[in-house]
Protein backbone atom coordinates (compact mmCIF):
# COMPACT_ATOMS: atom_id res chain seq x y z
CA UNK A 1 0.00 0.00 0.00
CA UNK A 2 1.74 3.24 -0.85
CA UNK A 3 1.76 6.03 1.62
CA UNK A 4 -0.60 8.60 1.91
CA UNK A 5 1.04 11.87 -0.15
CA UNK A 6 -0.81 15.09 0.56
CA UNK A 7 -2.27 16.92 -2.66
CA UNK A 8 0.05 20.14 -3.84
CA UNK A 9 -1.82 22.65 -3.82
CA UNK A 10 -1.58 24.86 -7.53
CA UNK A 11 0.74 26.92 -8.13
CA UNK A 12 -1.41 29.88 -8.82
CA UNK A 13 -3.83 29.46 -5.92
CA UNK A 14 -0.30 29.64 -3.71
CA UNK A 15 0.65 33.07 -5.39
CA UNK A 16 -3.35 34.01 -4.85
CA UNK A 17 -3.17 33.23 -1.13
CA UNK A 18 0.45 34.92 -0.83
CA UNK A 19 -0.83 38.12 -2.20
CA UNK A 20 -4.03 38.04 -0.72
CA UNK A 21 -1.96 37.98 2.74
CA UNK A 22 0.63 40.37 1.58
CA UNK A 23 -2.20 42.93 1.10
CA UNK A 24 -3.72 42.18 4.18
CA UNK A 25 -0.98 42.67 6.39
CA UNK A 26 0.24 46.16 4.29
CA UNK A 27 -0.99 49.08 6.55
CA UNK A 28 -1.88 52.02 4.91
CA UNK A 29 0.22 54.94 5.99
CA UNK A 30 -1.74 58.00 7.35
CA UNK A 31 0.07 61.63 6.93
CA UNK A 32 0.09 63.32 9.90
CA UNK A 33 -1.61 66.76 9.85
CA UNK A 34 -3.32 65.97 7.27
CA UNK A 35 -7.11 64.87 5.98
CA UNK A 36 -6.29 61.86 6.38
CA UNK A 37 -5.70 62.23 9.84
CA UNK A 38 -8.71 63.75 10.44
CA UNK A 39 -10.85 60.66 9.22
CA UNK A 40 -9.54 58.45 11.68
CA UNK A 41 -10.33 60.43 14.72
CA UNK A 42 -13.73 59.49 14.55
CA UNK A 43 -12.64 55.74 13.93
CA UNK A 44 -10.16 55.98 16.32
CA UNK A 45 -12.91 57.05 18.89
CA UNK A 46 -14.71 54.04 18.38
CA UNK A 47 -12.43 51.97 18.84
CA UNK A 48 -11.48 53.50 22.24
CA UNK A 49 -14.93 53.42 23.30
CA UNK A 50 -15.33 49.36 22.26
CA UNK A 51 -12.52 48.91 24.73
CA UNK A 52 -13.58 51.38 27.60
CA UNK A 53 -17.18 50.56 27.69
CA UNK A 54 -17.50 47.23 26.19
CA UNK A 55 -20.87 46.69 27.47
CA UNK A 56 -22.00 49.92 25.69
CA UNK A 57 -20.21 49.77 22.16
CA UNK A 58 -19.11 46.92 20.36
CA UNK A 59 -17.42 47.41 17.10
CA UNK A 60 -14.62 44.92 15.79
CA UNK A 61 -14.95 47.03 12.20
CA UNK A 62 -13.12 49.86 14.13
CA UNK A 63 -10.90 47.70 15.56
CA UNK A 64 -10.37 46.18 12.13
CA UNK A 65 -10.12 49.22 10.37
CA UNK A 66 -7.04 50.70 12.92
CA UNK A 67 -4.94 47.65 12.71
CA UNK A 68 -4.71 48.27 9.08
CA UNK A 69 -3.09 51.57 9.86
CA UNK A 70 0.11 52.95 10.21
CA UNK A 71 -0.26 55.60 12.60
CA UNK A 72 0.89 56.12 15.54
CA UNK A 73 -1.91 55.81 17.64
CA UNK A 74 0.42 55.37 21.13
CA UNK A 75 1.78 59.41 20.34
CA UNK A 76 -1.34 60.63 18.74
CA UNK A 77 -3.96 59.01 20.65
CA UNK A 78 -2.68 59.69 24.28
CA UNK A 79 -5.37 62.44 24.57
CA UNK A 80 -8.56 60.02 24.30
CA UNK A 81 -7.24 58.18 27.17
CA UNK A 82 -7.85 60.77 29.89
CA UNK A 83 -11.35 61.17 30.98
CA UNK A 84 -12.21 64.52 28.29
CA UNK A 85 -10.98 62.54 25.61
CA UNK A 86 -12.91 59.18 26.46
CA UNK A 87 -15.95 61.68 26.64
CA UNK A 88 -15.29 62.60 23.26
CA UNK A 89 -14.86 58.76 22.21
CA UNK A 90 -18.33 58.41 24.36
CA UNK A 91 -20.00 61.27 21.83
CA UNK A 92 -18.50 59.18 18.52
CA UNK A 93 -19.97 55.96 19.17
CA UNK A 94 -23.23 57.07 20.78
CA UNK A 95 -23.27 59.58 17.61
CA UNK A 96 -23.44 56.19 15.32
CA UNK A 97 -25.08 54.25 17.82
CA UNK A 98 -27.72 56.99 16.76
CA UNK A 99 -27.65 57.74 13.50
CA UNK A 100 -28.05 53.84 12.70
CA UNK A 101 -31.22 53.49 14.97
CA UNK A 102 -32.72 56.42 12.64
CA UNK A 103 -31.17 54.41 9.77
CA UNK A 104 -32.62 50.99 10.70
CA UNK A 105 -36.15 52.78 11.92
CA UNK A 106 -36.92 54.01 8.06
CA UNK A 107 -35.77 50.76 6.39
CA UNK A 108 -38.88 49.41 8.74
CA UNK A 109 -41.05 50.72 6.36
CA UNK A 110 -38.84 51.10 3.04
CA UNK A 111 -36.72 48.45 3.32
CA UNK A 112 -35.61 48.74 0.09
CA UNK A 113 -34.72 52.28 0.14
CA UNK A 114 -31.14 54.29 -0.39
CA UNK A 115 -29.34 55.04 2.98
CA UNK A 116 -27.43 57.68 1.90
CA UNK A 117 -24.01 58.82 4.21
CA UNK A 118 -23.27 62.62 3.56
CA UNK A 119 -19.55 62.93 4.16
CA UNK A 120 -19.13 59.60 4.43
CA UNK A 121 -15.26 59.57 5.94
CA UNK A 122 -14.85 55.81 7.27
CA UNK A 123 -17.90 55.51 8.95
CA UNK A 124 -19.32 52.21 7.98
CA UNK A 125 -23.05 52.79 9.05
CA UNK A 126 -24.12 51.40 5.92
CA UNK A 127 -22.92 47.73 6.54
CA UNK A 128 -24.09 47.84 10.14
CA UNK A 129 -27.55 48.35 9.06
CA UNK A 130 -27.41 46.31 6.02
CA UNK A 131 -31.14 44.51 5.96
CA UNK A 132 -29.66 42.53 2.60
CA UNK A 133 -32.03 44.45 0.02
CA UNK A 134 -31.52 48.10 0.84
CA UNK A 135 -28.77 50.11 -1.24
CA UNK A 136 -25.60 52.37 0.35
CA UNK A 137 -24.73 55.44 -0.99
CA UNK A 138 -21.57 56.93 0.64
CA UNK A 139 -20.06 60.43 -0.26
CA UNK A 140 -17.26 62.23 0.43
CA UNK A 141 -14.38 64.50 -1.19
CA UNK A 142 -12.64 62.77 -4.40
CA UNK A 143 -9.19 62.61 -2.30
CA UNK A 144 -11.43 60.79 0.60
CA UNK A 145 -12.79 58.12 -1.57
CA UNK A 146 -9.83 57.19 -2.60
CA UNK A 147 -8.98 56.26 1.10
CA UNK A 148 -12.04 54.88 1.84
CA UNK A 149 -11.74 52.72 -0.92
CA UNK A 150 -8.69 51.44 0.21
CA UNK A 151 -9.51 50.60 3.55
CA UNK A 152 -13.58 50.13 3.11
CA UNK A 153 -14.23 49.14 -0.31
CA UNK A 154 -17.64 49.35 -1.42
CA UNK A 155 -19.65 45.94 -0.77
CA UNK A 156 -22.72 44.80 -2.69
CA UNK A 157 -25.34 47.13 -3.10
CA UNK A 158 -23.14 49.79 -2.00
CA UNK A 159 -21.20 53.05 -4.26
CA UNK A 160 -19.04 55.32 -3.25
CA UNK A 161 -18.97 58.86 -4.84
CA UNK A 162 -16.64 61.39 -4.96
CA UNK A 163 -18.15 64.59 -4.90
CA UNK A 164 -18.27 67.79 -3.51
CA UNK A 165 -21.93 67.84 -1.51
CA UNK A 166 -22.23 71.14 -2.42
CA UNK A 167 -22.13 70.21 -5.89
CA UNK A 168 -25.66 68.43 -6.32
CA UNK A 169 -24.71 66.40 -9.27
CA UNK A 170 -24.19 63.59 -6.91
CA UNK A 171 -28.09 63.26 -6.36
CA UNK A 172 -28.50 61.64 -10.16
CA UNK A 173 -26.65 58.77 -8.83
CA UNK A 174 -28.99 58.18 -5.89
CA UNK A 175 -31.90 55.52 -6.77
CA UNK A 176 -34.51 56.67 -4.43
CA UNK A 177 -37.56 54.59 -6.30
CA UNK A 178 -38.03 52.83 -2.85
CA UNK A 179 -37.46 55.57 -0.39
CA UNK A 180 -34.25 57.02 0.84
CA UNK A 181 -32.71 58.14 4.30
CA UNK A 182 -29.92 61.06 4.36
CA UNK A 183 -27.54 61.15 7.12
CA UNK A 184 -24.69 62.84 8.59
CA UNK A 185 -22.08 62.69 11.20
CA UNK A 186 -20.13 65.65 12.54
CA UNK A 187 -20.35 67.22 8.96
CA UNK A 188 -22.33 70.07 8.82
CA UNK A 189 -20.76 71.88 11.24
CA UNK A 190 -17.97 73.16 8.74
CA UNK A 191 -20.79 74.83 6.37
CA UNK A 192 -21.54 77.93 6.28
CA UNK A 193 -25.46 78.32 7.34
CA UNK A 194 -26.78 79.56 3.78
CA UNK A 195 -24.75 76.60 2.15
CA UNK A 196 -26.69 73.65 4.73
CA UNK A 197 -29.92 75.55 3.86
CA UNK A 198 -29.62 74.95 0.21
CA UNK A 199 -28.32 71.83 0.08
CA UNK A 200 -31.80 70.98 2.89
CA UNK A 201 -34.16 72.57 0.41
CA UNK A 202 -33.23 70.82 -2.33
CA UNK A 203 -32.61 67.27 -1.15
CA UNK A 204 -36.80 67.91 0.04
CA UNK A 205 -37.19 69.01 -3.86
CA UNK A 206 -35.62 65.66 -4.87
CA UNK A 207 -36.28 63.21 -2.66
CA UNK A 208 -39.96 63.46 -1.42
CA UNK A 209 -40.92 61.32 1.21
CA UNK A 210 -37.08 61.02 2.70
CA UNK A 211 -35.59 61.29 5.72
CA UNK A 212 -32.82 63.28 6.48
CA UNK A 213 -30.66 62.71 10.03
CA UNK A 214 -27.75 64.76 11.29
CA UNK A 215 -26.10 65.93 14.02
CA UNK A 216 -26.54 69.63 15.33
CA UNK A 217 -25.45 72.18 18.53
CA UNK A 218 -25.73 75.43 19.21
CA UNK A 219 -23.42 78.55 18.34
CA UNK A 220 -21.52 77.86 21.50
CA UNK A 221 -20.70 74.15 20.46
CA UNK A 222 -19.78 75.07 16.91
CA UNK A 223 -17.08 78.25 18.09
CA UNK A 224 -15.36 74.74 20.53
CA UNK A 225 -15.04 72.54 18.20
CA UNK A 226 -13.67 74.28 15.26
CA UNK A 227 -11.78 76.91 17.35
CA UNK A 228 -8.49 75.93 16.36
CA UNK A 229 -9.46 74.73 12.60
CA UNK A 230 -11.18 78.78 12.60
CA UNK A 231 -8.27 80.31 13.28
CA UNK A 232 -5.93 78.74 11.17
CA UNK A 233 -8.50 80.04 8.98
CA UNK A 234 -7.86 83.28 9.57
CA UNK A 235 -12.17 83.16 9.82
CA UNK A 236 -13.74 85.50 12.45
CA UNK A 237 -17.41 85.78 11.59
CA UNK A 238 -18.42 82.13 13.54
CA UNK A 239 -21.73 83.29 13.26
CA UNK A 240 -21.34 82.27 9.99
CA UNK A 241 -21.19 78.48 10.29
CA UNK A 242 -24.15 76.26 10.57
CA UNK A 243 -25.54 75.51 14.52
CA UNK A 244 -28.65 75.14 15.68
CA UNK A 245 -30.47 76.53 19.14
CA UNK A 246 -33.87 75.26 18.57
CA UNK A 247 -34.30 72.37 15.81
CA UNK A 248 -38.01 73.59 15.30
CA UNK A 249 -36.62 76.65 13.55
CA UNK A 250 -35.60 74.57 10.63
CA UNK A 251 -39.12 73.92 9.88
CA UNK A 252 -39.38 77.45 8.36
CA UNK A 253 -36.74 76.85 5.85
CA UNK A 254 -38.61 74.74 3.24
CA UNK A 255 -42.55 74.13 2.27
CA UNK A 256 -41.00 70.82 1.36
CA UNK A 257 -40.54 70.00 4.92
CA UNK A 258 -43.18 67.86 6.62
CA UNK A 259 -41.78 67.62 9.84
CA UNK A 260 -38.86 68.48 11.98
CA UNK A 261 -38.23 66.79 15.37
CA UNK A 262 -34.98 66.29 17.68
CA UNK A 263 -33.75 64.34 20.51
CA UNK A 264 -30.74 64.48 22.90
CA UNK A 265 -27.73 63.50 21.18
CA UNK A 266 -26.32 61.35 24.11
CA UNK A 267 -29.57 60.23 26.17
CA UNK A 268 -32.35 60.42 23.26
CA UNK A 269 -31.95 56.98 21.75
CA UNK A 270 -31.05 54.84 25.11
CA UNK A 271 -29.99 55.13 28.48
CA UNK A 272 -26.32 55.28 29.13
CA UNK A 273 -26.18 57.27 32.82
CA UNK A 274 -25.86 54.08 34.62
CA UNK A 275 -22.68 53.23 32.95
CA UNK A 276 -20.44 56.32 33.50
CA UNK A 277 -18.57 58.32 35.73
CA UNK A 278 -19.37 61.55 37.45
CA UNK A 279 -17.48 63.42 35.37
CA UNK A 280 -19.12 61.58 32.28
CA UNK A 281 -22.90 62.50 33.33
CA UNK A 282 -21.30 66.01 34.32
CA UNK A 283 -20.59 66.41 30.21
CA UNK A 284 -23.55 64.93 29.74
CA UNK A 285 -25.41 67.84 31.31
CA UNK A 286 -23.04 69.98 30.30
CA UNK A 287 -23.98 69.51 25.97
CA UNK A 288 -27.64 68.76 26.80
CA UNK A 289 -28.15 72.02 28.59
CA UNK A 290 -25.65 74.48 27.24
CA UNK A 291 -24.35 73.14 24.31
CA UNK A 292 -27.63 71.91 23.19
CA UNK A 293 -26.23 68.62 21.51
CA UNK A 294 -28.98 67.03 19.30
CA UNK A 295 -29.69 64.70 16.66
CA UNK A 296 -32.53 66.22 14.50
CA UNK A 297 -34.45 64.25 11.85
CA UNK A 298 -36.02 66.23 9.09
CA UNK A 299 -39.07 64.45 7.09
CA UNK A 300 -39.84 65.21 3.69
CA UNK A 301 -43.21 65.65 2.26
CA UNK A 302 -44.50 63.57 -0.33
CA UNK A 303 -45.21 65.16 -4.11
CA UNK A 304 -49.10 64.25 -5.02
CA UNK A 305 -49.49 64.04 -8.80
Amino acid sequence: MKPYLPVSEPKCLIRDTKESERKRMQKYHIEPNSVQETLIIPLYGRKVCSDHFPDLFQDPEAERLCSMLDYDFATKGKAMESQAGLFGALEVAQRQYDLLWEVKAYLKDHPRAAVVNLGCGLDDTFHKADNGVCRGYNIDMPDVITIRNELLPAGDREVTIGCDLNDYTWMDQIDASQGAVFFAAGVFYYFQTEAVKKLFRELANQFPGGVLVFDSCNRIGVKMMTRTWIKEAGISNVSAFFSVEDPKELKHWSNDFKDVSSKSYMRGYRDIWPSLSWFHKLMIYFCDRLVKMRIVKITFKEKHA
